[in-house]
């Protein structure tokens, strides 16, 4: 028998904002929010249709910066790949290059190492994107080199090293961190499956270092679109896919509540599998178009890639779709804030880095801004943030309250540190 399921009566909610605080201390004028709350079965979902709780658009204008061109070794920065801001504004990277873990006070000043390159205590072997802080100052790295976290103490010295089970391989996803500090570490769920099945999770880990259970992120049952090159090898095939470019994918997250966040790109929905009940945020936006010469610029650059493998690979996937997936990718502030980093109109700019002798070199490349939705807890929409030309969100952000933190690279390919603060208003407007 089909029990039909309870569906409530969605109600409309204008909401009048007088000088919304968002993201840690943004303040803006009144403005009006139109949004449905509605409720099907469990999960209460939340619809913005027009209105943010800024009003404006923000952007993230930069306070401070660490990385040079050229100077002390300190302030040369060649592979960051983890990122962590202490209560005290400290900022702690992990630069893989070397690698080692080093220490900026807020004003970007080099404080000193804590840990450098080797299989000892408190040392590094391949660090990658795991660095946590935790509440009472102790830093964590990741360390799948060495099949450990590293814990340094507040004032700089080894501590413990934390085995992890089943850590032998890298990983951007960072070292994620609830507010009862417990840490969660990236694993294979079946390390004996095939790579094609692969699935990560997250192994608890308490504050005193003892392992706990695993969590496994909800699994929509999605499977991405995908082009494959077969290699023979002396001791049989080997199989590489890659996702074809601009297709929508299952985004996931995990939030310093102790849940998971995740998303089918398909369309514009994000649940919070709270403790308490599902809450999805939902928006309704114009479809990004994926442009001709964009379209053309990542089948050749795929296509590239797979005959790297094999000189005599053929495009065996689906076609790059003709629009972009709504969004593309999950960012979770320390103040519970979601950040969706939404799809952006391409532009094709001239390749600073053509070199006409080069085979392979193209006189121009495409490239998408990076802009973020952000909401809150509660689904409400506070309104989009821009980011400036060089922002990645790998290694992932810190974002806390108004400041973001992130690594960028200039026109000169320099790699920075930059600490931002998310400003209201015009480019001019939030310059100022």
């Amino acid at each position: 028998m089909h029990i039909p399921e309870r569906r409530s009566r969605p109600h409309f909610v204008s909401l009048l904002m007088l000088t919304q605080t968002a993201c840690g201390g943004v303040h803006q004028d009144t403005t009006t929010l139109q949004v449905v709350r509605d409720t099907v079965g469990d999960t209460v979902v939340v619809r913005t249709l027009a209105g943010s709780a800024w009003e404006h658009d923000a952007y993230l204008v930069e306070e401070m910066s660490i990385g040079e061109m050229d100077g002390d070794l300190e302030y040369l920065l060649g592979s960051v790949v983890s990122l962590g801001v202490g209560a005290d504004a400290t900022v702690y990277l992990v630069d893989r290059q070397v690698p080692e873990l080093r220490a900026y006070d807020a004003d970007g000043v080099y404080r000193g190492t804590l840990g450098g390159p080797g299989e000892g205590p408190g040392e590094l072997k391949s660090p990658d994107g795991g660095l946590a802080i935790l509440s009472d100052g102790r830093i964590l790295v990741r360390d799948p080199g060495n099949a450990r976290l590293q814990e340094f103490l507040p004032e700089g010295t080894p501590g413990a090293a934390w085995t992890v089970v089943r850590g032998g391989f890298n990983t951007s996803h960072p070292l994620w961190k609830d507010r009862a500090d417990n840490v969660y570490v990236s694993v294979l769920l079946d390390p004996t499956a095939d790579v094609r099945e692969w699935r990560m999770g997250l192994a608890r880990i308490y504050p005193d270092g003892t392992p706990g259970d695993t969590l496994v992120p909800p699994d929509l049952g999605f499977e991405s679109p995908s082009i494959e090159v077969r290699m023979n090898r002396g001791d049989g095939v080997s199989v590489s896919r890659n996702s074809v470019p601009f297709s929508p994918d299952e985004e996931w997250a995990f939030h310093p509540g102790g849940f998971f966040v995740h998303g089918l790109s398909t369309r514009y929905a994000v649940t919070l599998e709270r403790p308490e009940g599902p809450l999805r945020i939902a928006r309704d936006i114009e479809p990004v178009a994926v442009q001709p010469g964009e379209k053309e610029a990542h089948e050749w650059a795929a296509t590239r890639n797979m005959r790297r493998l094999n000189p005599d690979w053929r495009w065996n996937g689906p076609l790059i779709p003709d629009e972009k997936p709504p969004f593309k990718h999950l960012l979770i502030g320390r103040d519970g804030h979601i950040w969706v980093q939404v799809s952006q109109e391409g532009f094709e700019e001239e390749n600073p880095d053509f070199d006409p002798r080069e085979d392979g070199s193209r006189p121009t490349r495409w490239r998408e801004p990076v802009a973020f939705d952000v909401f809150g807890e509660d689904g409400t929409y506070f309104g989009r943030v821009h980011a400036p030309d060089g922002f990645s969100v790998y290694p992932t952000p810190v974002i806390d309250g108004d400041r973001v933190w992130a690594v960028t690279r200039d026109e000169f390919d320099v790699q920075r540190v930059v600490r931002f603060r998310v400003r209201v208003g015009s480019v001019g407007e939030a310059a100022n």
